[in-house]
């Protein structure tokens, strides 16, 4: 670097850390308290369900039921499927684990204490949503740390420092947070990676042993594939690095893959036990990518009728995975946090660094994006910037550090005078404000929105927390199953199983017996927003329950006159089904429909 840090006096250090600190303080009380309405991310309530029956002590089971696990379960002969103790083999157990340690700790495995008052207006939040969001800011802050110390041994405190200020300043970082997802855990797991492999190349460079700090990085990624099955991809690349650069050639790759599988095996062999199919549930993502949405896939009894087009239509793999890359690379901006000088590390790659480390360090980087990269075109991330499968948001505090590094050089060359502030970090402060223009532009009405009586009861549509924490749980009982198109939801708010509702009736009758051969009753069908209000659930393909959908609008619209003589009425192929739920029950405003055997309360 050919920008030293400028020497600062002891005082001038301690305002400046206490002005940071009293910046993050003020974030934090934004983000989790004036602007939180709730978790945003079905499969982050998913993986808090999760974590409360490990509270519960029901080992690694979920209350989410998905028609293609069952499928699974059913191929293995051996399994003894229980719906109401069901392993769940889709998510990575790390997160889950973590959220389990936690809810134990607020008795968050007793659902009475934290159940919701449905008629309490301004009480929509479901108070376990800021524990879980709470969870995730503190992964947030330790990966900041983190990311200090690894830059300020990179580059100098100065790049640390502003680094550090633009991610409290991110917009999607704190968004993050909310979701529920593991992104900031694995931000924190993959930066101490970071920490190691870049103390691995320096050692390298210099001659030294490096095969220890090879050792510690592979235990942080074998973390990292725990917390994310996705990011494997990322350590795919570190293998293919490690191979050739560290020496003895060859053996920190095979070390760090040993590790990974030796971490990992544990799972492996629970989800083959269950699933014939070592990747579990998960595998079938695969088939998302590839074939119909992944929600199609996982709500089929039967996927092995795509195998055809995984197994045979390459064109497929190879057009689909060639758009998921062009769409990657449109919206890496945004998937980088925002942060304007993140992009700037590809710029980085052509300067010729004088220090080896930093210079090496950043192909590392590259490699393991360029994997990550891959796989998310692979399995697909349709949801965008806060898509589970989202691990460009790994790769921001990094990417922004060489990124102002290249700026920096770029400053200096100038050639401005080196009085005042603005002509020595003018483009420090024009990277901060460009990066906290989606903070910046969003507060304010948050603010507003947060102190105005009226809508401090605003949710996260198209989810209702009390509607479910109260009337659902109410109506129903525990020795019972939910067919509904809001598995996730119903699962964490109302505590109850949930089965994704299947595309067909066939497959619904046959889930129905399979609970019933184990005395467990099917307490009705549970119809949401989720798929009436533009969710590709159900549109543009063939749906048998379609006109459950559609009868919950037109309920809506004629407040409740049009009855079992509407268009689900004049669905033959749904006949049976409403005769032995007859009862269409409005939870809230007819959006929220529960279909049950009798009227509820």
């Amino acid at each position: 670097m050919s920008t030293p840090l400028a020497k600062n006096n002891p005082a001038s250090t301690i305002i400046q850390r206490l002005l940071f600190f009293a910046l993050i303080a003020l974030v934090v009380f934004f983000y989790l308290y004036l602007s939180f309405k709730g978790l945003t991310s079905a499969h982050g309530m998913e993986q808090a369900q999760i974590g409360r029956e490990i509270a519960r002590g029901n080992d690694v089971t979920t209350k989410v039921i998905r028609p293609a696990a069952i499928w699974q379960a059913q191929k293995n002969e051996d399994a003894d499927i229980n719906l109401k103790s069901f392993r769940d083999t889709y998510h990575s157990p790390l997160n889950p684990y973590l959220y389990s340690v936690i809810l134990k700790a607020v008795n968050g495995d007793d659902f009475d204490r934290y159940q919701l008052n449905e008629t309490t207006e301004t009480d929509r939040i479901y108070r376990l949503d800021y524990v879980i969001a709470a969870v995730s800011v503190i992964c947030f802050l330790i990966a900041i740390g983190i990311n200090y110390l690894l830059i300020s041994r990179i580059f100098d405190v100065r790049i640390a420092g502003v680094t550090s200020l633009l991610l409290v300043l991110s917009d999607l970082m704190w968004q993050f947070t909310h979701t529920g997802l593991p992104q900031m855990l694995m931000l924190l797991l993959f930066s101490c990676a970071l920490f190691f492999i870049y103390r691995a190349v320096e050692a390298t460079v210099e001659n030294r042993v490096s095969f220890g700090a090879v050792i510690v990085a592979a235990v942080f990624l074998s973390l990292l594939a725990l917390s994310h099955w996705l990011t494997i991809w990322i350590s795919v690349g570190f293998i293919v690095f490690a191979a050739f650069f560290f020496r003895p050639r060859g053996l920190s790759g095979f070390a760090t893959l040993g590790i990974i599988v030796a971490f990992s095996s544990f799972f492996m062999i629970k989800n083959l036990e269950w699933t014939s199919n070592p990747g579990g549930t998960a595998f079938l993502t695969l088939y998302g990518g590839l074939t119909e949405s992944e929600e199609a896939v996982m709500r089929t009894l039967d996927p092995s009728e795509q195998t055809y087009q995984i197994l045979f239509n390459i064109k497929s793999l190879v057009v689909t995975t060639a758009n998921s890359l062009l769409t990657q690379a449109n919206s890496l901006y945004t998937n980088l946090g925002s942060i304007v000088a993140a992009p700037l590390f590809f710029l980085a790659l052509l300067h010729p660094f004088k220090r080896p480390s930093i210079a090496q360090f950043r192909w590392v980087i590259l490699i393991m994006w360029i994997f990550a990269a891959l796989g998310m075109a692979i399995f697909g991330t349709d949801e965008g910037k806060f898509d589970p499968n989202q691990i460009h948001v790994l790769f921001a505090p990094i990417m922004t550090a060489y990124g102002l590094a290249f700026l920096s050089i770029l400053w200096s060359r100038l050639e401005l005078p080196a009085t005042g502030i603005l002509f020595r970090y003018g483009h420090f402060i024009l990277a901060a404000f460009v990066s906290a223009g989606p903070f910046l532009l969003t507060m304010p009405k948050e603010i507003i929105r947060a102190f105005d009586n009226k809508n401090s009861g605003q949710i996260i549509w198209p989810y209702l927390p009390p509607v479910l924490s109260n009337s659902l749980h109410n109506a129903t009982e525990e020795n019972s199953i939910i067919f509904t198109d809001q598995p996730a939801a119903v699962a964490w708010y109302a505590d109850r199983t949930a089965v994704w509702l299947p595309k067909t009736t066939e497959d619904f009758k046959s889930i129905q017996q399979l609970a019933s051969d184990k005395q467990i009753d099917t307490a009705g069908l549970y119809i949401s927003p989720s798929s009436h209000d533009g969710n590709p659930l159900y549109t543009g393909r063939s749906d048998e329950f379609s006109a459950l959908s559609l009868d919950g609008a037109a309920l809506r619209a004629t407040q409740g006159r049009v009855g079992r003589s509407g268009i689900s009425g004049k669905s033959p192929v749904l006949s049976e089904i409403l005769q032995e739920f007859p009862v269409p029950n409005s939870l809230y405003n007819y959006q929220m429909m529960f279909y049950s055997k009798t009227p509820i309360d």
